[in-house]
């Protein structure tokens, strides 16, 4: 409660802004930038325990194209399934992932302008400016959504303009991608909190000089704006960034080097670029291509000398030129395409698991010949392959699928389709797969598992009511002191007992003539194991009291509904949720009867497209996009259906307790 405070304090200092601050200083910034500032929401999703999770989040954006085209963060945007954004003069519309870039943690998205109020209408534009130009004592503004907040402003000064990592380790880690191998990023004091990942800093006089990203300390960072620029017209472009390795590794000057520029070679990757030209560990580097290195004496040196590398055209050759314990050496290496260092994740739902294709680098680093084979990422508790003995783990390779090698995310995913088309139960499939450096055979049973329908208990005579028992304290209570028997605290709807006349409250004393020797807890069952002795075609007469009056009902019995526990439940994998059918628990608890048609929803999946939309565990289903769901057979029948046609939106009716609402979902297919 307090951090919520702090937030909310801080967000109204920073829009308390004096009219003379304002005229004389920021709004000629705010005037130019505030327009296209965007608030972006966003349904994101990564793989986890076996299948990919959604999450919501919230950060911000900036129009920076005419064309509607929004420059924002990887970690805000980039996992993206669905987008929603607001504009500054508050319209929302849809908007769609046009490409991203974990290694710069940059984005684009664009706007679905059939969304706005007039889909021709311009759109506010801002612009960069030179983020080499700023320095340290300049007055920025930080502006963005934070925690999802309406657009705002803060204002600060340029600490730093090569902040990175404490300790050299590169900081923040996104799908692999160690964002301050490229980055340096505009330390400043203006006032961020989560949410306003993506917005602009801003200069005095209204340009973009940064994209704020992280806050380290007291202090915020923001990507320069030079290197955001040439990014955001790479990803407008190509929708994808291609950069250039070489397989080197390098490190800043040892301290007993006084060299005036150079960086060292710390080591090649096997068969590399690098390696092939003939680069060891301990070569000083002192130019690419006639362009000098300054020389590297800490870890804010080592990004200049990555980007000369990264953007350098993939099929180039370098002429690197250095020396070697002191002679003058010179390499020609010829650059190779840089590979993701995560490919995305894949959720294969009848395995049980999320899986990625292999890189070239995970084949080296695992001593492997080629990188023909598919990692596990996560696998499901309980899933299909968490059952297999021996079971693989999170980090196993799949190699191999009965005959057929798996090289990749598409082999799996054909050869899955073969094995489960058609089939009724899960398929037993034999499958090779490797562990640190092991290899292994195994049996999976690749297959949603089938609803199981529970075999019925013998169904025995039932009174249709529930009951406590008269304790001797109760009947002391009562007026009663002495006496035994069971007091009436349900009738179920619709049983022969409630169309005989029975009531909550009433003391049942004798069955057909027979005192109900009931006195202690542990006498509960006297009553109903005396009643499934009987035949289910009986007749009984009860003795009972109510109110003070003395009254003798006959009942006839019936047969035992099904239990909760037998009634058939149904697991919906694409909206992941569980439900069963209402069961005469389920309505004597809700006080509902055989009127109310629907299904009683018994679990929600952490994360999931139900969960997303706010479906909560007892909520009873009614309708699926206007149709009615009455069993769960019914509501197979539906999301066959839905499967088949992949709606964009799906629109749930409930029943929550004793109101009732419309749920919609939007999953991606």
């Amino acid at each position: 409660m307090k951090h919520l405070y702090h937030l909310i304090l801080c967000y109204f200092i920073s829009l308390a802004i004096t009219k003379a601050d304002t005229d004389s200083d920021i709004q000629p910034a705010l005037d130019a930038v505030y327009p296209a500032l965007v608030r972006i929401h966003v349904v994101s999703e990564s793989g986890s325990d076996g299948r990919m999770q959604k999450n919501r989040g919230s950060g911000s954006g900036t129009i920076i194209h005419p064309d509607g085209y929004i420059l924002t963060n990887h970690h805000v945007a980039g996992r993206a399934t669905r987008m929603t954004i607001r504009l500054a003069d508050r319209q929302e519309c849809r908007a769609s992932l046009i490409g991203t870039d974990p290694l710069s943690d940059l984005a684009i998205l664009k706007i679905d302008r059939s969304d706005l109020r007039d889909p021709k209408a311009t759109l506010p534009v801002a612009r960069f400016g030179n983020s080499d130009a700023i320095k340290v004592g300049d007055v920025v503004l930080a502006m963005g959504s934070p925690a999802g907040l309406s657009q705002s402003v803060t204002k600060g000064v340029v600490a730093n303009t090569e902040m990175i990592a404490p300790g050299g380790s590169g900081g923040l880690s996104l799908d692999g991608e160690v964002v301050g191998e490229l980055v340096r990023w505009i330390g400043h004091d203006a006032v961020i909190f989560p949410g306003n990942s993506g917005g602009p800093l801003v200069n005095l006089t209204g340009e973009i000089i940064g994209v704020n990203e992280v806050g380290i300390g007291s202090l915020g960072g923001a990507i320069p704006a030079n290197l955001a620029k040439n990014i955001a017209e790479a990803l407008i472009k190509d929708g994808k960034i291609k950069r250039s390795t070489i397989g080197l590794s390098v490190q800043p000057l040892l301290k007993t080097n006084h060299d005036s520029n150079g960086i060292l070679v710390s080591g090649t990757l096997a068969a590399s670029p690098a390696a092939k030209a003939g680069m060891v560990a301990g070569d000083i580097i002192a130019s690419i291509n006639d362009r000098k290195i300054p020389a590297a004496r800490a870890p804010e040196d080592m990004p200049i000398f990555n980007r000369i590398i990264l953007e350098s055209p993939v099929g180039s050759t370098l002429t690197i030129k250095g020396t070697r314990n002191g002679a003058p050496m010179t390499w020609n290496v010829l650059t190779e395409e840089r590979e993701p260092m995560q490919p995305r994740e894949k959720e294969f739902l009848s395995w049980g698991i999320t899986a990625r294709n292999m890189t070239k680098l995970q084949a080296k680093e695992m001593s492997r010949a080629d990188a023909n084979a598919i990692v596990i990422k996560s696998i499901r508790a309980g899933g299909p392959t968490a059952a297999a003995k021996p079971a693989p783990s999170a980090g196993s390779l799949i190699l191999k699928v009965n005959d057929t090698p798996i090289h990749n995310i598409d082999d799996l995913q054909e050869v899955t389709a073969k094995i489960t088309k058609d089939a009724k139960e899960p398929v037993a499939t034999l499958v090779a797969y490797e562990i640190d450096g092991k290899s292994y055979l195994t049996v999976i049973k690749i297959g949603i598992e089938p609803d199981e329908d529970p075999a019925a208990l013998a169904r025995k005579a039932w009174l249709g009511v529930s009951t406590q028992v008269i304790s001797s304290d109760l009947a002391e209570a009562l007026g009663i002191p002495g006496q035994k028997g069971m007091r009436v605290t349900g009738v179920y709807p619709n049983s022969h007992a409630e169309k005989a006349g029975l009531k909550e409250g009433d003391l049942l004393l004798k069955l057909d003539g027979e005192e109900i020797n009931a006195t202690r807890p542990e006498h509960a069952d006297v009553l109903a194991e005396a009643i499934r002795q009987m035949s289910i075609s009986s007749e009984i007469t009860l003795s009972l009291r109510r109110n003070n009056e003395s009254l003798s009902i006959k009942v006839p019995l019936e047969r035992a509904p099904a239990s909760t526990s037998e009634l058939q439940e149904y697991k919906c994998e694409t909206l992941e949720f569980n439900a069963r059918d209402v069961g005469k628990e389920d309505r004597l608890r809700d006080k509902s009867d055989e009127s109310e048609k629907g299904v009683l929803i018994t679990g929600v999946t952490n994360a999931g497209w139900a969960a997303l939309g706010g479906l909560q565990h007892r909520d009873i289903l009614r309708s699926i996009n206007g149709k009615p769901v009455d069993s769960i057979e019914t509501l197979k029948s539906l999301m066959q259906e839905i499967n088949k046609q992949k709606p964009s939106h799906i629109t749930l009716f409930i029943r929550r307790g004793i109101t009732t609402r419309l749920i919609e979902l939007e999953p991606t297919w």
